[in-house]
């Protein structure tokens, strides 16, 4: 193996590492002592991968955003209806935190206490990012279906945002016990049907 794939993989290594204990230690803080130990490394050669722990955790966050916004660039370029691709898109958050909880902490801000204020930042972008998509989805669904959202566009996005939010909060809340996709279907059915009308 060169020493680049070697270095790769060890990245790779410490990210899942990181990203396992969240999950296993609700509500604690991960120490790069216990990180380091997890991995099998001292702790200056975690240095050698991530010049500090937020690093590694911007890492997580980038392959959260990653993950979720290449698969909603296919949702909202596919021909499905409006009402249907906003579903997709919030399942897809909502299925993606379900099977990586230790990225739901990270979402939630639970595991970023006490660490540098740009991660929050960037989560939250991340969240905005979601909503302008919803919001997106939205606007083009009365040019597109003759669809309109019975409240602004940019309020109804941020119900529903709201709404898949507060089920990643109580995943987390309840210590990974409450599925965010629980009753999801029958919430979304309700909540989607009181979203949109049509104009005509």
């Amino acid at each position: 193996m060169s020493d680049k794939a070697q270095k790769i993989s060890r990245r790779e290594q410490i990210l899942q590492a990181l990203a396992r204990m969240l999950e296993t230690n609700p509500g604690q803080r991960i120490t790069t002592a216990a990180l380091a130990r997890e991995v099998g490394v001292s702790e200056a050669a975690l240095y050698r991968h991530f010049p500090s722990k937020a690093r590694m955790f911007e890492g997580l966050i980038g392959f959260i955003e990653e993950t979720l916004f290449s698969r909603i660039k296919r949702i909202i370029q596919s021909d499905i209806p409006a009402t249907r691709q906003c579903e997709q898109i919030l399942t897809l958050l909502l299925a993606f935190v379900e099977k990586n909880p230790g990225m739901a902490r990270i979402l939630t801000g639970d595991a970023l206490s006490g660490e540098t204020d740009r991660l929050r930042v960037r989560v939250n972008q991340l969240f905005e990012r979601l909503e302008t998509q919803l919001k997106q989805v939205m606007r083009e669904a009365e040019l597109k279906e003759g669809l309109r959202t019975e409240i602004p566009a940019g309020s109804a996005a941020n119900l529903a945002i709201a709404a898949a939010e507060g089920r990643i909060r109580q995943f987390v809340r309840s210590e990974f016990k409450r599925r965010p996709t629980e009753f999801w279907p029958e919430q979304w059915a309700r909540l989607g049907s009181g979203l949109f009308r049509a104009t005509g």
